[in-house]
């Protein structure tokens, strides 16, 4: 989480967990799974995730410190109290491979307004457009027990794998078992290579294509559009979101949500060029940046992502799906 923003999970979070097994399948559907996972929280739904910057007047829980490796992981329960009764009301995450974050518990804090703060509106498309940044793909790495000056090596981004994870799922749903086409470039290196892997391959190929706001117009004879979703909202565009009813072209097309900043990268991507296209640096230039280091592996999308999403989606029962992820 970014500073200064928070998040709702409206599903259940943190123990007590119940391993599949363990669970009716008739229970599993009502809560809204439909194919297996590890595990299912039996936690009180609508935690609040937050930067664990953003805390304040909070004490551990000495009791309640484990993890897997090499921090916590929040499996015993909330181990943040409050400093001033203490009473657990939080869970800090920061475990190797695991989102550094705090989950604060639902039944155990409760939103105030802040005296002087303004209600904060959502922003427009076109605002997210021309305020929001691209999430970069790459990112440095660090590691432990490397020489000197080997700290850290430039891999895909997390967050990439992240939502890539859920895009898939959506996109396999669309297809309906038939062979699915993403644009060359960027997207078609995230996204075509697990297509081929879980999709048959050859013509006649389903077409995927960016749309949105701004340049992405929608295409009138895409069968998928992948578009963003809004950062502060949760919702994803809709061709209905633009302004001329003659340019909400795509309407019939099975839309799959993708990451605002992931998104955004893809449609516009940022250029790094090695040396000025021409002549000397442009005037107000102070320095020059070097160019964005590439990872050296094939992207590879978060399967845990995958399966939690796709077990959420009712096509998750199909017979045709459930015959491609057991073969």
């Amino acid at each position: 989480m970014d500073p200064g923003t928070f998040a709702v999970d409206p599903e259940p979070w943190g123990p007590p967990w119940r391993r599949w097994e363990d669970v009716d399948p008739d229970e599993a559907l009502a809560r809204g799974f439909y194919a297996p996972v590890f595990a299912l929280s039996y936690g009180a739904p609508g935690a609040i995730v937050i930067a664990p910057g953003d805390v304040r007047g909070t004490v551990w829980i000495p009791e309640r410190a484990g993890g897997y490796c090499c921090g916590l992981d929040g499996a015993d329960g909330p181990n943040m109290a409050c400093e001033a009764c203490g009473l657990p009301v939080a869970s800090r995450i920061d475990d190797c491979s695991l989102w550094q974050a705090v989950w604060l518990a639902p039944d155990a804090v409760r939103r105030l307004p802040v005296d002087g703060a303004e209600e904060a509106v959502p922003l427009s498309w076109a605002e997210l457009m021309a305020d929001w940044e691209g999430t970069p793909p790459f990112e440095p790495i660090t590691s432990w027990g490397l020489p000197a000056g080997l700290q850290y090596w430039w891999s895909w981004s997390p967050r990439w794998e992240a939502a890539a994870g859920r895009a898939l799922a959506h996109l396999l749903v669309a297809s309906e078992g038939r062979p699915v086409q993403v644009p060359d470039g960027p997207t078609n290196e995230v996204f075509q290579r697990a297509l081929d892997a879980l999709l048959p391959v050859g013509p006649p190929h389903l077409r995927a294509v960016l749309a949105g706001p701004g340049p992405a117009t929608p295409d009138a004879d895409a069968d998928i559009l992948l578009v963003p979703v809004h950062p502060q909202t949760g919702e994803a565009w809709t061709p209905a979101d633009l302004a001329a009813p003659a340019d909400r072209a795509g309407a019939s097309a099975h839309l799959v949500p993708l990451s605002f900043g992931v998104w955004r990268w893809l449609v516009l991507p940022e250029p790094h060029l090695p040396n000025p296209a021409s002549g000397g640096m442009p005037h107000g230039v102070l320095r020059d940046e070097p160019p964005l280091p590439r990872a050296h592996s094939l992207f590879r999308h978060d399967v845990r992502v995958f399966e939690r999403t796709l077990a959420r989606l009712p096509a998750a029962r199909s017979p045709w799906l459930r015959r491609r992820l057991t073969t």
